[in-house]
């Protein structure tokens, strides 16, 4: 670990040194000192690539994806030869400057190959040997999770779902069955009738409601200033999240400009994270899900120091006070008067705040002044703060307390979301792929559960069906009865990410039937009845990443090897599916898979210096009839297969070109012509909607949120501390608030198999050493992580860098469940989260709490040594 101490210096951390030093980069200053992981064993097959050193004789350089949902969205390259890859690289398209960034992937990307090649593969559909069809006893869904496998055909397998299709649909309706919007299966499911679906908030807890409402972008991203502006900022704060490992690609460097121009950063979070430390920031320390204390607190002193913006609050917002009130409130009160303490008694002080948040007071008050209106700042938030049980009121009062500061509208001033890719850059995109052209089959049935709550609803018999996130459709309280006999698992790792595990498993044991669609053996397949292989997109004919945002650079991938073993891809299943089913599955898709990615080349674009959008590849009929495909030819701005042996294509900057772009510059400079998507088409401070709305959904009791931001206190966090819920008494059963940060090693689940990464990075449980010290538990420990929802091991990693009375738990790590003990031995992080949720049925990972001890069982093996997880049936 010696290495991280000198790569992890202010400044010494450069794009190149940090897959370089990979694992130290991953630790802040050293102070995670358990980080070191197994010593490193190869690739796990001699047939993989190296990422680095020694010389390859031939092959050919071929985009390939890097596709899983962190966020980075990078450039992946592979060298193959002889039909197999011998090396990986990334961004070779440029050269890479702040006007021309290489979107440049992390060590993520570089072990992307094991994905494809890795011999954990499924290569074959599966059958649950005890299960039968008919439902009933002939199910046994009391051995999912513990049954033996046999190999069976495609037609096999196709025949068995297709016919328990057919009887639960026949049997009991399209609400008997669940499933999550699958590109294959559940398309089908879809055009039986439908099935109930999922609202998750998971990436971006309470951001999911309706922010429109408040006057702000969906989610509230968009409405920053471009990266070039960056360094016109004398403070940018970032307020939770860590892009560093969460994002680990080229996000970050939209920074850079600032950085190097001695902007000062701010990190606001638990702990001094890889973020912070790259950017030498000042960090403010808070608890998880006490955002709301804090930035009241801030507020408060914003007022008593006045450095209060008051004529951008008249201009721009309603409800701050009570001279300046929306035409539809119901309520006679109003912000300023709520810090003030005029309804409660209670003052909103730093004194007060610090209590709750954990922040010293003197942090708060410096915080406070230096975010006033008489300084440039960038108020940038990711969804760590969001993702927290009632913490609905945190996208309306960091709103609030950027427009106390009058930050938006104008250069070196912002305040929004800086999540993924548009973490320090924003306005219009500047290159971007077309339409595929696919149908879409619409899913008939409109009701959804609340993930949090799925799997206790599922053996309930009923559920609360409140509308969906990432959308305008919100409504009061809505109980519906459901008697599940199906679950899907397409396209998500709902066993492994929904919150309840312990739950998830005794709920999964009551079905008729589950089905998977996996590249691994993982969680959802290990529970299922019937496992189809799946492609991944390596073997498949290119696309473009899901979920791409990247404002300057369209990406873009190619096939680098057939098919393995018998692996099909989602449309394939479904077409397949369709076909024994009888349902018209040329109109379900209508379009080859090759000429859906040929459509999106077709239709890529891009914006020239004057604004206007044109065509982005040249296609020519040679092109055309090479791919047999149907389109037309085209002139654009790079060659076809040059566009595709790069992996991308982004816009080159400068300064002071016309693409700069500063967040609601149109709504500040003349708000009559450009209102706000708000009610009053202004910021709302006060907003009848969200309070009506979200105290008529029935997960928090009527009456809990005003119209105006509040402190509301979580169903666990930072009161559940403490026996009596008052802070500062004696300690709770679970005396600590247990967090879920994303970690390097893997992006959600996806790549917490890959033996490179394992051998880099371990599987660690971070703990204050404040905390370590009076529980007798040492770095390297294993030690067990508990509350009254189950009960996980980690090994410590003992740090100076985490709050006292925190304990954070990295997401993702792949279920290993022993049930005999009770416990599980990979310590997965939803084993700690319940079936618990408020406001708008928030997946509140963040602020659940825990204990933890010392592990008086045998010490936990590395992962790295553990053996792959591969199922022998051929």
């Amino acid at each position: 670990m010696s290495d991280s101490r000198n790569v992890l210096k202010s400044g010494a951390l450069t794009r190149r040194r940090f897959l370089k030093g990979s694992a130290a980069a991953a630790v802040s200053a050293g102070a995670f000192a358990s980080l070191a992981a197994c010593t490193p064993q190869g690739a796990g097959d001699g047939e993989l690539a190296a990422t680095d050193g020694g010389a390859v004789d031939g092959g050919t350089w071929i985009s390939a994806a890097c596709w899983h949902n962190c966020g980075g969205r990078c450039v992946n390259r592979v060298l193959v030869k002889d039909g197999k890859p011998v090396r990986q690289g990334s961004d070779t398209s440029h050269e890479d400057s702040f006007e021309w960034l290489q979107q440049r992937g992390c060590p993520r990307g570089r072990s992307q190959q094991q994905q494809c090649f890795g011999e954990d593969r499924l290569k074959y559909p599966m059958k649950r040997k005890s299960w039968q069809p008919g439902g009933g006893e002939a199910s046994h869904g009391d051995l999912r999770g513990r049954d033996e496998w046999e190999r069976i055909s495609w037609d096999e397998a196709i025949d068995l779902i297709a016919g328990e299709v057919e009887r639960i649909y026949g049997t009991y309706g399209p609400r008997a069955v669940i499933a999550n919007y699958g590109p294959g299966v559940d398309t089908v499911l879809a055009k039986m009738g439908g099935y109930i679906s999922i609202s998750d908030t998971s990436s971006c807890g309470v951001y999911a409601f309706n922010m429109t409402s408040l006057g702000l972008p969906g989610c509230d991203l968009g409405e920053t200033n471009d990266r070039f502006d960056n360094k016109n900022a004398e403070t940018i704060v970032l307020m939770g999240g860590n892009s560093a490992w969460s994002s680990g690609g080229s996000t970050m460097n939209n920074f850079n400009e600032a950085k190097d121009a001695g902007v000062q950063f701010v990190y606001v979070g638990p702990s001094y994270n890889a973020t912070a430390a790259y950017f030498d920031a000042r960090w403010v320390p808070v608890y998880p899900g006490t955002d709301t204390a804090f930035l009241l607190g801030v507020a408060y002193e914003m007022i008593q120091q006045g450095v209060v913006d008051q004529e951008f609050l008249d201009k721009y917002c309603v409800g701050f006070d009570a001279a300046h009130m929306p035409a539809d409130a119901k309520l006679d009160e109003n912000f300023k008067d709520y810090l003030m303490g005029a309804y409660d008694g209670t003052p909103k002080t730093a004194e007060w705040a610090s209590v709750i948040c954990g922040t010293p007071v003197d942090d708060i008050k410096w915080f406070a002044e230096t975010i006033g209106k008489d300084h440039a700042v960038m108020l940038l938030h990711n969804y760590a703060l969001a993702r927290c049980s009632s913490a609905d009121n945190v996208p309306q009062l960091f709103m609030t307390v950027g427009a106390m500061g009058g930050h938006m509208g104008k250069s070196g001033h912002a305040c929004g979301g800086a999540y993924k890719t548009f973490a320090g850059t924003n306005g219009p995109e500047l290159a971007y792929y077309g339409d595929s052209g696919g149908a879409w089959v619409e899913n008939p049935i409109t009701d959804s559960i609340s993930a949090p709550l799925l799997w206790q609803s599922i053996l309930d018999g009923s559920f609360n069906s409140t509308g969906f996130a990432y959308s305008e459709e919100f409504h009061a309280q809505d109980i519906k009865q459901a008697d599940i006999k199906y679950l899907s698992f397409e396209g998500s790792s709902m066993v492994q990410c929904t919150p309840d595990a312990t739950t998830a498993i005794e709920a999964i044991r009551s079905m008729e039937l589950v089905t998977c669609s996996s590249h691994f053996f993982n969680a959802q397949a290990k529970y299922a009845d019937i496992v189809l292989p799946i492609t991944t997109e390596w073997e498949r004919v290119g696309g473009f990443p899901g979920h791409q945002r990247s404002r300057e650079t369209v990406i873009v991938y190619t096939q680098v090897t057939d098919p393995l073993f018998e692996a099909k891809t989602d449309q394939e299943i479904g077409m397949m599916l369709s076909d024994r089913l009888g349902l018209p599955t040329a109109e379900m898709w209508p379009l080859s898979e090759k000429q859906q990615f040929f459509n999106q080349i077709l239709g890529a674009g891009y914006m020239d210096e004057t604004g206007e959008y044109v065509p982005l590849v040249t296609v020519t009929q040679e092109d055309i009839d090479q791919w047999g495909c149907e389109g037309e030819p085209q002139e654009g701005a790079v060659e076809l297969a040059k566009f595709l042996s790069d992996g991308c294509f982004t816009v080159r900057r400068s300064e002071g070109d016309s693409y700069g772009y500063i967040g609601y510059a149109d709504y500040i400079a003349d708000p009559e012509a450009n209102p706000r998507p708000s009610a009053s088409g202004k910021f709302e401070i006060y907003c009848q909607y969200k309070a009506d709305t979200l105290n008529s959904m029935g997960y928090s009791p009527d009456g809990t949120f005003k119209p105006y931001p509040t402190y509301v206190e979580a169903p666990e966090g930072r009161e559940g501390m403490f026996a009596d819920r008052a802070v500062g008494g004696a300690p709770s059963e679970y005396p600590f608030i247990v967090y879920n940060p994303h970690y390097l090693r893997r992006a959600h689940p996806v790549l917490d198999n890959a033996p490179w990464l394992r051998e880099a990075w371990p599987n660690p449980v971070f703990i204050s050493a404040t905390d370590a010290a009076a529980r007798g538990v040492a770095d390297g420990d294993t030690v067990r992580v508990y509350n009254a929802h189950g009960s996980t091991l980690r090994t410590a990693s003992v740090t100076e860098i985490l709050m006292p009375g925190c304990v954070g738990l990295p997401h993702g790590a792949w279920m290993d469940y022993d049930e005999d003990e009770g416990v599980d031995r990979a310590g997965m992080d939803n084993m700690l989260c319940g079936s618990v949720t408020s406001g708008m049925g928030t997946s509140g990972y963040n602020n659940y709490n825990c204990n933890f001890e010392k592990y008086d069982g045998e010490a936990l093996v590395p992962d790295c040594e553990l053996p792959q997880r591969i199922v022998n049936v051929g």
